[in-house]
């Protein structure tokens, strides 16, 4: 059964990673956003902190799930006319 919260099984594997350190738990996150089809991540982030808190408090992708929630990237607006020849 696929696990809408981490479709490729991408966190469940980074907590059995034996040493593994902040910055590929940073990397393992951001593969995991992209997996997401669910444009709202927070759901899913307080779902895997659920999952794996309590027993890996400790653990840097605990540390990178709580960065996630507190502090989700601000939506910003690309390309389109304003974007190629600016405002004003």
């Amino acid at each position: 059964m696929k696990d809408a919260s981490d479709p490729k099984n991408l966190i469940r594997e980074a907590y059995r990673i034996e040493g593994i350190t902040n910055g590929e738990c940073r990397s393992i996150f951001m593969d995991w956003a992209l997996s997401l089809t669910d444009p709202d991540p927070l759901p899913h982030i307080r779902t895997l902190l659920d999952r794996y808190r309590t027993d890996a408090p400790d653990h840097p992708m605990t540390a990178v799930l709580e960065q996630g929630l507190a502090n989700p990237p601000a939506a910003k607006r690309r390309g389109g006319r304003a974007g190629r020849v600016g405002q004003g």
